[in-house]
């Protein structure tokens, strides 16, 4: 798997409404252009309500 660009990952999730949860995060992320390994690694990440994007970055960190 390719690294995930943190910062590039944060754009395609640029207007979500937090909290959210896993489902919302990918709908958005390919609405935003998100490529198909960026979708990869959302993909893995717990299925849970996350509170801010810095949750999220998180547990992408903990995957790539």
């Amino acid at each position: 798997m390719a690294k995930l660009n943190p910062i590039q990952l944060q754009k395609h999730l640029k207007g979500v409404d937090y909290p959210t949860n896993k489902e919302e995060l990918i709908k958005h992320a390919k609405q935003n252009g998100a490529d198909d390994n960026a979708i990869s690694v959302l993909q893995q990440i717990p299925d849970k309500e996350y509170q801010a994007p810095t949750d999220v970055s998180e547990e992408v960190g903990a995957i790539v």
